[in-house]
């Protein structure tokens, strides 16, 4: 009598996202992935996923160099958060998300009760750290924010854009600043209990008072003791082309580059690790930041006035005070 074949055990249900946090980029946002990722009620996987910021059937971009591969699918996407406990929350953290045009409508879309945290910092103090960020991971070339931002309109029209990057859409940095038009695409869809907006400053200043609300707005456990940190700082690069050009051997592809990197195998010691090669070539090529060119700053306040102004409207909060915008004309 021959046996018959076992059924195939189904597969366990694919979870949404209970949770976003959409940004923007060197706002918190990885600072607070960390902490968040640290509460036992709370599931993450990497930061960055992506996966919802574009239109559907449109190429999904590569993420960061270091996070992983893109989700090319709903399914690969939902498969990230399949580790997370029946009790736990699940989360998905893309600073690319407040400035899509298309990323609140998908989130909707596919969980219609998620709650939605947004942080928003002073633009000026934003842009500089923003650039600061592409250049380190070779989106920006242009080592000049004053020329990056005035280099705009050509790239909108494909030129002068950089020759590496993962996410040639962040080098439109006004693009950034349309705080008002971006947290109305999710009150379109989501009532204000479902929508927290946090500003930066007050993360920075309180942050344990800011956690403890952030908790609350997720619903769970916020009495718990928090370990805070302070993540993905600000930095310079120092030798800008040297630093492409490792990268881009690094990345590559090809005889030449299969050839530098056997060289540099052979020089090495066995024992050195990848973390160990990052940390050493962090330390030859990124120093602490320049002191901020002041006039630039003055000169982005004053553009980006207008956009403050309705923000303190719009949230009913002063930030014109908060970001010291009160005596820019």
């Amino acid at each position: 009598m021959s046996s018959q074949p076992s059924p195939t055990a189904p597969a366990p249900p694919q979870r949404a996202p209970d949770f976003f946090v959409v940004g923007h980029p060197k706002s918190g946002t990885t600072a607070l992935h960390a902490m968040l990722t640290s509460h036992p009620q709370i599931y993450m996987p990497t930061k960055e996923i992506w996966f919802l910021a574009t239109e559907p059937g449109a190429p999904i971009p590569a993420r960061p160099t270091g996070s992983g591969r893109t989700p090319q699918s709903l399914e690969e996407y939902l498969a990230l958060f399949g580790q997370a406990t029946p009790e736990q929350l699940v989360g998905d953290y893309s600073t690319s998300y407040l400035v899509s045009h298309f990323a609140a409508r998908r989130i909707a879309e596919l969980q219609p009760g998620a709650r939605i945290i947004a942080l928003l910092r002073e633009p000026a103090s934003f842009l500089r750290s923003l650039h600061l960020q592409l250049l380190q991971n070779h989106t920006e070339t242009e080592q000049s924010l004053r020329k990056a931002i005035d280099l705009e309109q050509d790239r909108r029209e494909g030129r002068n854009l950089p020759r590496n990057g993962y996410w040639l859409q962040a080098t439109q940095y006004s693009e950034h600043i349309r705080y008002v038009e971006q947290l109305r695409r999710y009150r379109a869809l989501f009532d204000d209990q479902h929508l927290l907006v946090i500003i930066y400053e007050d993360y920075r200043r309180e942050n344990d008072a800011t956690l403890r609300k952030i908790q609350r707005f997720l619903q769970i456990d916020h009495t718990r003791p928090i370990a805070t940190t302070d993540a993905n700082p600000s930095v310079r690069v120092r030798a800008q082309r040297l630093h492409e050009l490792i990268h881009t051997v690094a990345e590559g592809q090809g005889p030449v580059t299969r050839a530098v990197r056997s060289a540099v195998s052979a020089a090495a010691p066995r024992a050195i690790s990848r973390q160990s090669a990052v940390a050493i070539r962090d330390r030859i090529f990124l120093s602490s930041p320049p002191p901020p060119d002041e006039r630039l700053m003055s000169d982005l306040r004053r553009r980006f006035k207008p956009e403050v102004v309705a923000l303190s409207e719009y949230l009913d909060r002063d930030l014109v005070t908060l970001w010291g915008y009160g005596d820019i004309g």
